[in-house]
């Protein structure tokens, strides 16, 4: 931080007004206007907040230019070739990787807060068959503030810490059984002697009584590579700045709200399909392509001003060059072509389309490169995961993210609750 300030005047009426300039430790610098109002009687104006910087952090850092992604300071292809999800959970909470003895205490620690409280079953059952695993994920995880309401006032490092593990291992938990009551088969309860990701799998795929599906030679249906993948997945997911479900997360909490009201309020945002939901609707275009033939009349289209046709998994908010999450995806993707037999329809119709739009001038003009959706949905597919399932395992990446981000807005003296001003326009 320094002294350096920036100079506006107002030409109507020829007053100046000086504001302090804030330095980064990476990215742009910013200009400290939480005076504006006081000084000068206007608002600013920025639609989107694509301008404005609304909290100081920590965590996370992206440099939408250069392709960059860091958590924590670490690059996210290092995190994700060379770390599992637990190493990258750890991270985020506490600012640097855990020990050997440090992450098997937390994994361990999260095997055993996995369970959910048995009454739990029957808001979960009492949803409509077929319901979509988002709704009854965001309503599990809001109920779950009434089985620790304790955590509405914590006032120790500590007890944040056991509010955020407990969510951390019961999401997936949580959305197992979402999963399940969306396919209208008994649910599965969690097998401590099973690793985070390995349990989610199976909590997912088990028959009743906890056997699993085994193979002609004996062996049990869940691969290493599987589990890797859907790790790495998780990991990719883990935390993404002050994206639109981050920001609902921190603006609910800034009203006192219970952590995990806030965690649900993220999850609904995140639904949305200009955001998490993107990955389903990639998936569902891709299938509506159909065939390789047909993927240069749907580009023609999307290129086409007047088709209201818009091509999926490409481009995004921040990113102005290759989505560095993307890349670590498409290089997964490819490892796992053969040895999880991906859908080789599907990855002949995204071979083309990526080859079309990274070529293409009009992609490149306008920065449309593919993003973590354009990959995710064949893997998570591969995986033997249904569609309606795939923003909830982004959920499940997710939440570490945002209960570090609710976190550092709580410990942090300068916050205030959320209250946006508005241009008035009306009568």
């Amino acid at each position: 931080m320094n002294k350096d300030t920036i100079t506006m005047t107002n030409n109507r009426t020829n007053e100046q007004y000086d504001f302090n300039i804030l330095d980064a430790t990476r990215g742009p610098s910013v200009v400290d206007i939480s005076s504006f109002y006081k000084e000068t009687g206007m608002f600013t104006y920025d639609v989107g907040y694509t301008s404005t910087a609304s909290c100081k952090s920590n965590i996370t850092f992206i440099d939408g230019e250069k392709g960059e992604l860091r958590y924590r300071g670490m690059l996210i292809e290092e995190l994700a070739e060379n770390h599992s999800y637990l190493e990258t959970c750890y991270l985020l909470l506490n600012g640097h990787l855990p020990t050997t003895e440090q992450l098997l205490d937390f994994d361990l620690e999260l095997r055993h807060r996995s369970f959910i409280d048995e009454s739990l079953h029957h808001l979960i059952d009492a949803f409509p068959d077929a319901a979509h695993p988002m709704s009854i994920l965001a309503s599990g995880v809001s109920a779950l503030a009434s089985f620790y309401y304790e955590h509405l006032n914590m006032k120790d490092e500590q007890e944040c810490q056991d509010m955020a593990r407990r969510i951390i291992a019961k999401i997936p938990t949580l959305a197992a059984f979402a999963y399940r009551k969306s396919l209208g088969i008994p649910f599965i309860y969690p097998n401590i002697d099973l690793s985070f990701t390995e349990n989610f799998l199976y909590m997912m795929r088990a028959y009743p009584g906890g056997k699993m599906k085994r193979t002609a030679n004996g062996e049990e249906k869940i691969k290493p590579i599987e589990i890797k993948a859907l790790d790495t997945i998780f990991t990719l997911h883990a935390d993404h700045e002050q994206n639109a479900s981050t920001t609902t997360v921190r603006n609910v909490a800034s009203t006192g709200a219970h952590p995990y009201v806030a965690i649900s309020a993220g999850i609904s945002a995140l639904w949305g399909r200009a955001h998490g939901g993107a990955n389903e609707s990639v998936m569902a275009q891709m299938e509506m392509i159909g065939d390789v033939k047909n993927v240069d009349a749907f580009i023609e289209r999307a290129k086409d001003p007047n088709d209201e046709f818009r091509l999926m998994g490409f481009g995004h908010r921040v990113y102005k060059n290759f989505d560095p999450r993307a890349k670590a995806l498409k290089k997964l993707q490819d490892q796992l072509k053969d040895e999880l037999n991906l859908d080789s329809k599907l990855m002949d119709i995204a071979h083309r389309i990526e080859e079309i739009a990274l070529n293409d001038e009009y992609f490149i003009k306008r920065n449309l490169y593919p993003n973590i959706d354009f990959y995710s949905g064949v893997i998570l597919t591969a995986l033997g995961i249904k569609r309606p399932m795939f923003t909830a395992i982004f959920v499940i990446g997710r939440t570490v993210g945002w209960i570090t981000q609710l976190m550092e807005f709580k410990n942090d003296s300068s916050s205030k609750i959320a209250r946006p001003r508005q241009l008035y326009l009306g009568s």
